[in-house]
C-alpha cells in the first residue's frame, strides 16, 4: 500500500482515511512504546541480581530507575525543542536506534556508574519517541476516538509490563541480566524496521523556543491537572522497582514471581483499555476515581498481607492485577483532560504529561529506594498512602470551575 505523506496542519480523518492512519497507525506507533516500556521498567525484573554483581545494594540499584525517570521528565521539553521541526517518522525511527545503542552500553557496563550513564542516555531516547507517538496518534483520529487511540499507543507500555517483564525476568534467571539488555536491543531494532515501513510520513512542526513550549502552563486546567499525573504515578511506582522482594515476603519462595509479574502486566492491559473506553463514554474523572480507589485498596491490602506470609498466591495474583490496573488507568483519562483543556496544543500537554508521568516515577522510586533501607514493605504503605493523596487532590479540583 502506498503511503501518502499528511500535509501540514491536515488531519488523517480530513480525507476519509482513519482505517489507514488512524487505529490502525496507533497500533504500529504501540511497537515502540513497548520497547520503551520494557526498557524504562526492565529493571525491577533483575534488580537484586544487578546489584549483587555490580557491588551495590539493593537501594542503590533502585536509584538506576529513579535516574532514568528523572533524566526523562529533564529533557523531555529539551528535546522537544530541539527536536520540533523534524519529521515525525524519521524522528521516532532515530529514536529508537539511539534507545538500541543506549541498551547496548546497558549490557556492556562494568561498573554502577556506566549503568547510570547509559540509563541516562536511553531516558533521552525514550523522551523523544514516546510524547511524539502518542501526539502523532491523536493527530490521526477522529475527537470522538482520541482516547482510544492513546489507549492504543499507551498499550504498548501496559503491554511491556504484561509481556516484556516477565520476559526480563526470564531470560535474566536463565542468562543474565546483561542478556535482558541484548534483548531490548534487539527489538529497538525491530520496532524502528516496522514504523518506518508503516508509518505515514508526517511533517515536522513549527520551530517553538523552550519558554514558548512551556507558555501552555499558562492555562489553568493545565496547572490544575498536571500535579495529578505526578502524584498517582509516584503512588504506584513507590514499591514498583522493588516488586522482587515484595513478592520474596509475600509468597515466601520465588517459584510463582514470573507468573505474578505476568499477572501485574495482564491487570496493566486491561486497566489501560477499559480506561480508553470508559473515558469516552463515562468521563475521565469517573475513571480516576475508580482507578486511585482500586490503587489504595490493592496497594494496603499487600501490606497488611506482608505481615502474614505466605499468602495463597490466588490471592497474590488477584492483588497484583488490582495494584497493574489502577496504575495504567491513569494515563489515557489524564491526557484525555489535558487535550481538552488545551486542544489547540495537544504535542506541548501530551509532553508536559509524559514528563510528569517521569516526575512521578523518580519520586515515587526515590521514596521507595529510601523506604528499602528500613524493610520492603514500607514501600507499600507509602504507596497506598499517596494513592490516598492522588483521589484527595482529584476529588478537591476537578469539580472547581476554571477562572476566565
Amino acid at each position: 500500500m502506498k503511503r501518502t505523506p499528511l500535509s501540514p496542519g491536515t488531519n488523517a480523518t480530513d480525507r476519509g482515511a482513519v482505517s489507514v492512519y488512524g487505529l490502525n497507525a496507533a497500533a504500529v506507533l504501540a511497537l515502540g512504546t513497548f520497547v520503551v516500556g520494557t526498557d524504562a521498567f526492565i529493571v525491577a525484573a533483575f534488580l537484586p541480581s544487578m546489584a549483587q554483581e555490580l557491588g551495590v545494594t539493593q537501594a542503590m540499584a533502585g536509584q538506576s530507575v529513579t535516574l532514568f525517570a528523572l533524566a526523562y521528565a529533564v529533557l523531555a521539553p529539551v528535546i522537544a525543542v530541539l527536536s520540533a521541526t523534524v519529521k515525525r517518522r524519521r524522528l521516532l525511527v532515530l529514536a529508537l536506534i539511539l534507545l538500541g545503542l543506549a541498551n547496548l552500553g546497558s549490557a556492556m557496563a562494568n561498573s554502577f556508574g556506566l549503568l547510570i550513564a547509559s540509563r541516562v542516555a536511553a531516558a533521552a531516547a525514550a523522551a523523544a519517541y514516546t510524547p511524539n507517538a502518542g501526539a502523532a496518534a491523536a493527530a490521526m483520529v477522529r475527537p470522538d476516538s482520541r482516547a482510544r487511540a492513546l489507549a492504543i499507543v499507551i498499550g504498548g507500555l501496559t503491554a511491556a509490563t504484561a509481556f516484556g517483564i516477565p520476559l526480563g525476568h526470564w531470560v535474566s534467571t536463565a542468562l543474565s541480566w546483561r542478556a535482558t539488555f541484548l534483548l531490548i536491543t534487539a527489538l529497538c531494532a525491530a520496532a524502528a524496521l516496522c514504523i518506518g515501513m508503516a508509518m505515514p510520513e508526517m511533517p515536522g512542526g513549527a520551530r517553538v523556543t523552550l519558554r514558548q513550549r512551556l507558555a501552555v502552563l499558562q492555562h489553568r486546567q493545565v496547572r490544575r491537572i498536571l500535579p495529578l499525573t505526578v502524584l498517582g504515578m509516584a503512588a504506584c511506582y513507590a514499591p514498583y522497582a522493588f516488586t522482587l522482594p515484595i513478592l520474596d515476603g509475600l509468597l515466601g519462595h520465588s517459584e510463582s514471581v514470573t507468573a505474578m509479574l505476568l499477572c501485574y502486566g495482564l491487570g496493566a492491559v486491561a486497566g489501560n483499555y477499559l480506561s480508553g473506553w470508559a473515558t469516552d463514554r463515562l468521563g475521565p474523572v469517573t475513571v480516576l476515581i475508580g482507578a486511585y480507589a482500586l490503587m489504595f485498596c490493592a496497594l494496603s491490602a499487600m501490606a497488611l498481607a506482608w505481615r502474614h506470609p505466605p499468602v495463597a498466591p490466588v490471592w497474590a495474583a488477584m492483588l497484583m492485577i488490582g495494584w497493574g490496573a489502577s496504575s495504567w488507568a491513569q494515563t489515557p483519562a489524564q491526557q484525555h483532560r489535558l487535550i481538552a483543556s488545551a486542544p489547540q496544543e495537544t504535542a506541548f500537554v501530551v509532553a508536559l504529561n509524559s514528563s510528569a508521568i517521569y516526575l512521578g516515577i523518580s519520586m515515587g522510586t526515590a521514596i521507595g529506594s529510601q523506604s528499602m533501607q528500613t524493610d520492603a514493605n514500607l514501600t507499600l504503605w507509602y504507596g497506598g498512602m499517596l494513592s490516598a493523596a492522588a483521589l484527595c487532590y482529584l476529588l478537591m479540583t476537578a469539580t472547581r470551575p476554571a477562572r476566565p
